[in-house]
């Protein structure tokens, strides 16, 4: 019994009281011992019956504390089996060992005792079976079971877990999701194309058809459609739609596209969504961004931007060639204001540089030498693919002196230079990344098809995916940019190699202003001899090529894919190369070529010949490129390279197919 009760304040004063009556007992019996014998009788009489009472109340309240507990108990076990939410203890073989009567309402059966946990929740993670790996605490996890959504609190230490019922929460949290807004905007990108040659009727009636297809596809898909020119509609939709047109693939690009294949150039869509901020002018920002991304990736496709992610889809066909030259005249005059602006010039292209970047390069000085301002090339080192070019260039002195090293150029820089970026977009793969962020005026003129990552505070963007080359562009700008342009011999070479080697002699995704601008440089003197002898082939080279190409196989019946033995490194210009021959191979309507590269890295090229976008094969990959042209390079074996190449043309395979 606690000694609260057994030294209660009143006893003390009961023992007390005893004394004082025994000290009376006492005196009085000095005076008449009869009667202190009489009271020291009642004395005890009176002690007998209080230490009686006392173990009578002692007992009971024993047997009161008895009853007490037990009910408590009883109770206890009766109010966990009917708690509001579950109890459910698991041994250390992650067996269910006890659980109340909520948790077999959550499985639906009577007892899931004995049954092990995994199976029961196969989403719940456990940590390793030794103690030592279990981190104290707790965690939560949310799982479904039964239709009804549960937040479960887990304690590994005490092997318990909690079950709550969060199906209404879950619920509004999903409708939240499913109702937030998206904004997007599409644009017929190729209308004057299209239409070129119609009457005004005909035109009429064909954005009429277009009209139709986009409007009854709104419709299908919820989507409330405004339209806002002849060639622009907004686009106003939830999440959920949002979501449905994501798994359907937009569908309405290759509807539009194949409804006008009979006309010369058929119709393409480009779409541009956003999605993630509770602003609407964020939004309407976000969805132009994601438009111009579309198109600077050739149009006919879908950019959508959810946050931080950046998702494309379409982009089955080659950029359309546009028939103006007022973009090219305008960005000229651009161009030769800020040169002017600009006390020197650094140009620079892509690591690993090609012939179109130093055919490019060499158009850009001119075009700054025409106007008396200092320019200069960067060029870290030479490699195979342009020696030859560069054996030429270095008989010319003073062009020779023109290319410095990338430290040089940093030493240049200052607050009034402007820094040309070609043939490339992306910053991180130029050949010295921190000039772009030293730099306060950049310049980005290239062909590629836009990526993810780009030169955002460029003050000038020339990005034109339908054409063949940076050289294509630049020699299209000399032409505007001064009245009297003059190219040394040497100098048109350079810059009609650079777009036979992009085009293959002529070969892949030329239109008629390639050949324009070709004709122009051969005007000026460009020696088509000395373009041969710049691309002719060293017998190793070839010998080397021929080495990979017995190794290739055909995949998915119309794909090339050749993978070089273990432990040959292989640089990256003979990679491409030999995806570049696996084209001219009967029945081959893309390659991919998988070789370690001498830094390392696992090197993936890929070619096509239009009809399968390589470029989205790449991105998934973590490359890029363009749409018969693209790479990438991975870490770790040969091996797992191929799986994770032919996992996504699996996937592509299942989702939309590979050929257009």
């Amino acid at each position: 019994m606690p000694s609260l009760l057994q030294k209660r304040w009143h006893g003390y004063q009961t023992v007390w009281m005893f004394l004082l009556q025994l000290l009376l007992v006492i005196f009085v019996s000095f005076y008449n011992w009869i009667l202190g014998l009489v009271a020291l009788c009642l004395v005890g009489a009176l002690a007998y019956f209080m230490l009686q009472a006392e173990r009578r109340f002692r007992k009971e309240l024993v047997k009161y504390v008895t009853d007490l507990t037990y009910r408590i108990k009883r109770v206890e076990g009766e109010a966990i089996g009917r708690l509001p939410f579950g109890i459910l203890l698991f041994s250390d073989d992650r067996v269910v060992e006890w659980h109340n009567h909520y948790v077999a309402g959550v499985f639906g059966k009577d007892t899931v005792v004995g049954q092990p946990l995994p199976e029961l929740l196969p989403s719940l993670p456990f940590p390793a079976r030794d103690k030592k790996d279990i981190k104290p605490g707790k965690h939560t996890i949310e799982v479904v079971a039964g239709g009804r959504y549960y937040e479960l609190s887990v304690d590994h230490e005490e092997r318990l877990i909690y079950f709550h019922d969060i199906t209404e929460l879950a619920l509004l949290r999903e409708r939240y999701e499913n109702e937030r807004v998206a904004l997007g905007i599409i644009l017929l990108d190729n209308l004057d194309e299209a239409a070129q040659g119609m009457d005004d009727q005909q035109r009429t009636a064909l954005i009429a058809r277009v009209a139709q297809a986009i409007t009854e596809w709104g419709k299908q898909y919820r989507i409330y459609l405004r339209r806002l020119s002849s060639e622009r509609y907004l686009m106003i939709l939830n999440q959920r739609s949002l979501n449905e047109l994501e798994q359907s693939r937009f569908v309405i690009l290759d509807e539009v596209r194949e409804m006008t294949a009979d006309l010369k150039v058929p119709m393409t869509l480009s779409i541009g969504l956003a999605f993630g901020t509770e602003r609407f002018s964020e939004l309407g920002e976000l969805a132009q961004s994601s438009l111009d991304m579309a198109l600077g990736r050739g149009g006919d496709q879908a950019a959508v931007k959810a946050g931080q992610r950046l998702s494309f889809y379409g982009g089955k066909t080659g950029a359309v060639e546009k028939r103006t030259r007022v973009r090219a005249r305008v960005i000229a005059h651009a161009l030769r204001d800020l040169m002017q602006e600009s006390d020197r010039v650094i140009i620079m292209g892509h690591r690993m540089p090609d012939l179109d970047v130093i055919g490019a390069s060499i158009g850009v000085m001119k075009a700054a030498d025409m106007y008396k301002v200092e320019a200069h090339i960067v060029l870290d080192e030479s490699n195979p693919g342009i020696e030859r070019l560069m054996e030429r260039i270095r008989q010319e002195e003073p062009l020779m002196r023109r290319f410095i090293s990338p430290e040089q150029a940093l030493g240049m820089m200052t607050p009034h230079t402007l820094l040309v970026v070609v043939d490339t977009h992306k910053g991180s793969i130029t050949m010295e990344p921190r000039l772009v962020d030293v730099a306060r005026r950049v310049v980005v003129v290239d062909h590629h098809r836009r990526g993810e990552e780009f030169i955002n505070d460029a003050v000038l963007v020339y990005l034109e995916p339908y054409a063949s080359s940076a050289c294509e562009l630049v020699t299209e700008l000399l032409q505007y940019i001064h009245e009297k342009v003059e190219l040394s011999p040497l100098e048109a070479t350079t810059l009609l190699a650079g777009i036979t080697i992009d085009t293959k002699h002529f070969a892949l995704h030329t239109g008629s202003r390639t050949f324009e601008a070709a004709g122009f440089l051969r005007r000026m003197g460009a020696d088509t001899a000395l373009v041969q002898r710049v691309l002719k082939e060293d017998l190793q080279e070839y010998i080397a090529k021929a080495d990979i190409i017995k190794h290739a196989r055909m995949i998915h019946n119309h794909i090339a894919l050749a993978v070089t033995e273990e432990n040959r490194k292989i640089p990256q210009l003979l990679i491409a190369q030999v995806a570049d021959t696996l084209l001219n191979m009967t029945n081959v309507l893309a390659s991919f070529v998988i070789s370690e590269r001498p830094d390392g890295l696992i090197g993936i090229s890929a070619r096509s010949l239009g009809s399968m976008n390589v470029q989205v094969v790449m991105e998934r990959l973590g490359g890029g490129g363009h749409l018969t042209n693209a790479a990438v390079q991975l870490e770790g074996t040969q091996a797992e390279a191929e799986q994770k190449l032919l996992a996504v043309l699996d996937e592509i395979e299942k989702e939309e197919g590979l050929f257009e």
